[in-house]
């Protein structure tokens, strides 16, 4: 379970990282334009996000990973 937790959370790190290294100005352009919606709009947002995770993770459970 703990080997899953850190394999999730590397892949996370050298996606992020991934991002940084390859378009740094286009994340800029990310933040400033989520800095321009509503509190509500980023919440509902990150909800969606959450709700994608939860169900990518058991579609992989499902397939057996």
């Amino acid at each position: 379970m703990i080997a899953t937790v850190l394999y999730a959370i590397g892949l996370v790190l050298a996606v992020e990282g991934l991002v940084l290294a390859l378009a740094p100005s286009r994340l800029e352009n990310i933040i400033e334009m989520l800095n321009s919606l509503s509190h509500d709009t980023r919440r509902i947002a990150g909800l969606l996000g959450i709700g994608c995770a939860i169900l990518l993770i058991w579609f992989a459970k499902s397939l057996g990973a």
